[in-house]
C-alpha cells in the first residue's frame, strides 16, 4: 500500500474523537494590528487554542513582540528592535497602519501576551532573537510549561530543551532525514510543517513517530478545502490567519471543542 493511502487511512482513522488545535498566526490579525494584546485576546475570544507570538529582544534586554528585525513595516518609525532601548520600543505606535481605530496601540511584552493566555489559551513562541534562560524564565513566571509550543533554529531548540527537558520543541520538519534527527536530538512531540515540508514521506516520519503535527495553512492554503486536506493528512494543529472561520470548520465536523 502506498505511503499516501496510507496517510489517508490514518487520517480517516484519527478523525474518530480527534481534536485539531486552531493556532491564530500573529493573534487575529487580518481586522487588527498583528502582534498585539487585542489581536491576541481576539484570538482567544474566537476559540483559538493557540496564539502565535514573533520575539525579540530589545538592546536592554526586554522580550518583545515583533515579526520583523526593524519597525518600519508595522509602526510609524524606522529602526532595528535589537539597537533599540524598551522605553523606545515603547512610545511607537503599531496601530495606526492597521487603521485609525488603533491608533495608540504599544508593542507588547511577551509577559504581556501570556497575561492574555490567562489560564486555559496556548502559546505558539515563535523565538526570533531570544536568549534560552530569558524566555524559560518567562515561561515559568506565567506557569505555562504544559500551553507552549517552541519554535526556533534546533540549535537554540537544543540549548532550551538541555536547560528544560519538560518544555515542548517544535522545529521545521524540513524532510524525512532531518525530522529523524530533530525527533531524536529534541525528543520530540511536535514537529512544525509549512508548504514545502508537507508531504507524504515527511509527515510519514511524524506519524510513525506517534508526535503531533502542527501545519501552516497561510495565505492562498488558508481555505475550507486545503484544511479538510490537511486534516486528512493528519494534522493535529493547522496554523492559521482565519481562527474565527477555521473553529466553526473544525466544530462542524465534531473537530473541535
Amino acid at each position: 500500500m502506498r505511503v499516501g493511502l496510507l496517510l489517508l487511512v490514518a487520517g480517516t482513522l484519527l478523525g474518530q474523537g480527534r481534536t485539531v488545535m486552531v493556532i491564530s498566526h500573529r493573534g487575529e490579525h487580518l481586522h487588527h494590528p498583528e502582534n498585539t494584546r487585542i489581536a491576541f485576546q481576539t484570538a482567544v475570544e474566537l476559540g483559538a487554542d493557540f496564539f502565535e507570538v514573533d520575539i525579540r529582544t530589545t538592546s536592554d534586554g526586554k522580550l518583545v513582540l515583533m515579526h520583523d528585525g526593524t519597525v518600519d513595516a508595522t509602526t510609524n518609525a524606522h529602526g532595528e528592535i535589537a539597537k533599540m532601548t524598551f522605553d523606545e520600543v515603547r512610545v511607537l505606535d503599531v496601530g495606526i497602519k492597521a487603521g485609525s481605530q488603533f491608533a495608540g496601540t504599544r508593542i507588547p511584552t511577551l509577559d504581556e501576551a501570556m497575561d492574555v493566555a490567562g489560564s486555559h489559551t496556548g502559546v505558539y513562541l515563535d523565538c526570533k532573537s531570544v536568549a534560552p534562560q530569558a524566555l524559560i524564565d518567562a515561561i515559568e513566571r506565567h506557569k505555562l510549561s504544559d500551553r507552549v509550543v517552541l519554535y526556533g533554529r534546533p540549535s537554540f531548540l537544543q540549548e532550551v530543551i538541555a536547560l528544560r527537558p519538560n518544555l515542548k520543541a517544535m522545529p521545521e520538519a524540513n524532510n524525512p532525514t532531518v525530522l529523524k534527527q530533530l525527533i531524536e536530538m529534541l525528543h520530540l512531540k511536535v514537529a512544525a510543517f509549512g508548504g514545502r515540508d508537507w508531504n507524504e514521506h515527511t509527515i510519514a516520519v511524524a506519524r510513525q513517530a506517534s508526535i503531533d503535527l502542527y501545519v501552516d495553512r497561510l495565505g492562498p492554503a488558508d481555505n475550507p478545502e486545503v484544511w479538510q486536506q490537511a486534516i486528512d493528512q493528519g494534522a493535529t494543529g493547522i496554523q492559521t490567519d482565519k481562527p474565527g472561520e477555521l473553529v466553526k470548520f473544525l466544530r462542524a465536523k465534531g473537530l473541535h471543542k
